[in-house]
């Protein structure tokens, strides 16, 4: 009868995307859609998602306009399941290249998806999938003996080969995205015998079989990166297993609850609540939860040993969990010790100590996504002087402002010298300068005032140049983090602008050159303000690390001061917590 129908809930689909990341939000996500409807997308996200875009339109032009007759493009404006017959139909007819299919979706496995290019394997017969994303999948490198190399191919004719001139970058979502499409290739019977699939990745520039840069910018022709192949033999049991489990989630067959990871920064779940449930960030801090102390894969460890709360860890006294390989287990808990009585830094050391220098200069740069490194940012003696190109990345004037920037610091550093005097030059982690010392080396080689690569690796290989992200990580326990932002307030500083972030800078960016109209001049100023700013934090930490620190800062010992007795067990109910933390005066 009518009357006794029952509606059946609609199926949950989830793409390759749900593989990675938090099973949490995959749960929210699928269970909770109304709550998120109208909200406002992050910044950050919306601006890596239209750079994908961009990416990926630059590298279909690319690809097609070298030969058009082997490509059908399924249009993207047709409706899902018009896409997909599309697709079907293009493999029938045994298309060699397809643009932006999308395959049927699985409503008994659940799996939905699409790939930017499906390559027809003329050699086996089937297809295989090559992906196009926005990061970069290999670097350049010098050919020399290895072990291994990674496999490429040249992005207009199929012919993997190991290449010797790259070295391979772990991009785990690739390999589980191409494993997802392996699998809804097979069903249909069209999966390559040869498993594999490949990548087209981010490029900043050509490069050619020995290694040198040729650049691809305004008014040149978009060069793609090489394809990278991937062997999906290794990589189909772990997806099976990963696919499992979040699919099992998404169908609310599988508890979740929260827990902190990187994720969690740009996620709107994190402040925002479900019907009567907490926002995360409210549940964890409700539950004392150890991932706030301990994020990521070291609270899954802890909690392998029952320890589920931050007052659990902070009342260990066991020996060390085998299976803890996330640095001194003793810190770790010193870390929910400090966090319970308040204290934003824990001295590792009895006196705390920075290379100082008769000359010192503070350097921090801005950089947009991969496009390039547009400004420089430096600090003398009080004095801010940025290095800075306006013209919209990417940009060959970018080589002129990274050369005057290197030819100003190197001058600084031989006029030190000969007046008999030391020199530092001082960066916060310095893995975003040297990646972009190094890059900009590459691609402007030959511009006045450009270094070498063995200039660049002499510099940053030596003792002038101070990392003090590596000073703060080996003199302090950081229970709030370690980030600049964190660091410098118990310091003394404050930024100008209170929504200064590296995610802001690249909304700000946007506006400054002109992406979406005509060039923003306040926003300008508000960057160079944010990138002042930085070197001017890094003076301030620097100082007081010299003068006040010690004094400041509790050290390690006042945190270790608990029972004796070492029971074989990991958790006491009665183990002894320090006393609060020493007054850390105006911080």
């Amino acid at each position: 009868m009518a009357g006794d129908r029952q509606t059946s809930a609609p199926v949950a689909f989830i793409d390759a995307r749900s593989l990675i990341g938090c099973r949490h939000r995959l749960h929210l996500d699928a269970t909770h859609p109304d709550v998120l409807v109208g909200v406002t997308e992050d910044p950050g996200v919306r601006q890596r998602r239209e750079a994908a875009s961009a990416h990926r339109n630059r590298v279909r032009e690319a690809l097609i306009a070298a030969d058009p007759g082997s490509w059908v493009v399924i249009d993207p404006a047709l409706r899902a399941h018009e896409r997909a017959a599309a697709t079907m139909n293009a493999c029938a007819e045994a298309t060699h290249h397809i643009w932006g299919a999308l395959l049927p979706q699985e409503p008994d496995t659940g799996r939905r998806g699409g790939s930017e290019i499906l390559l027809r394997d003329v050699d086996r017969g089937g297809y295989i999938p090559v992906i196009v994303v926005n990061h970069k999948v290999t670097d350049p490198r010098q050919p020399e003996p290895a072990d291994f190399h990674p496999t490429t191919s040249d992005p207009y004719h199929w012919n993997p080969q190991p290449d010797p001139y790259r070295k391979l970058r772990q991009q785990p979502r690739d390999q589980q995205r191409l494993a997802h499409l392996y699998r809804m290739l097979q069903r249909h019977g069209l999966a390559s015998p040869a498993l594999v699939g490949g990548v087209i990745g981010y490029y900043t520039g050509r490069t050619d079989r020995a290694g040198r840069g040729h650049e691809g910018v305004n008014g040149n022709l978009y060069e793609p990166d090489r394809i990278l192949v991937h062997d999906l033999g290794p990589v189909l049991a772990d997806y099976d297993r990963r696919y499992a489990d979040r699919v099992a989630v998404v169908r609310n067959e599988l508890p979740t609850v929260p827990s902190k990871v990187p994720e969690c920064r740009q996620c709107p779940w994190w402040t925002r609540a479900a019907d009567d449930a907490p926002s995360c960030s409210g549940w964890l801090a409700e539950h004392r939860d150890v991932s706030l102390v301990a994020p990521g894969s070291r609270a899954e460890v802890l909690r392998g040993h029952g320890v589920e709360t931050i007052d659990d860890l902070a009342a260990w006294t066991g020996p060390d969990p085998e299976d803890w390989q996330h640095g001194p287990f003793d810190e770790a808990v010193v870390t929910a010790r400090a966090w319970i009585a308040g204290a934003p830094l824990v001295r590792r050391v009895n006196q705390v100590r920075v290379r100082r220098a008769d000359v010192e200069v503070d350097v921090d740069l801005e950089s947009f996504q991969e496009h390039g490194a547009y400004l420089w940012g430096t600090l003398l003696d009080g004095q801010y002087r940025p290095f800075v190109t306006w013209d919209p990345l990417p940009t060959e004037d970018e080589g002129r402002s990274f050369g005057e920037f290197w030819s100003w610091l190197m001058s600084v550093r031989e006029q030190a010298a000969a007046e008999g005097k030391t020199f530092a030059a001082y960066c916060y982690s310095r893995t975003a300068e040297d990646k972009w010392l190094y890059e900009s080396a590459r691609r402007f080689a030959g511009r006045p005032g450009v270094p070498t690569h063995e200039q660049v690796r002499a510099f940053v290989d030596g003792p002038q140049w101070v990392d003090m992200f590596q000073a703060v990580s080996d003199q302090f326990i950081c229970p709030n983090g370690k980030g600049l932002k964190k660091i410098a307030p118990v310091a003394g500083f404050a930024w100008r602008d209170a929504e200064a972030s590296g995610e802001a800078s690249m909304s700000w960016y946007r506006l400054a050159v002109g992406y979406e109209g005509e060039p923003d001049m306040s926003q300008r100023t508000r960057l160079l303000e944010y990138n002042e700013d930085d070197v001017l934090a890094t003076k301030v930490l620097r100082d007081w690390m010299t003068d006040r620190a010690d004094l400041e800062v509790p050290a390690l010992a006042d945190f270790r001061a608990v029972s004796d007795s070492r029971p074989s067990g990991g958790l006491r109910g009665d183990a002894a917590l320090p006393p609060p933390a020493p007054s850390l005066g105006n911080v």
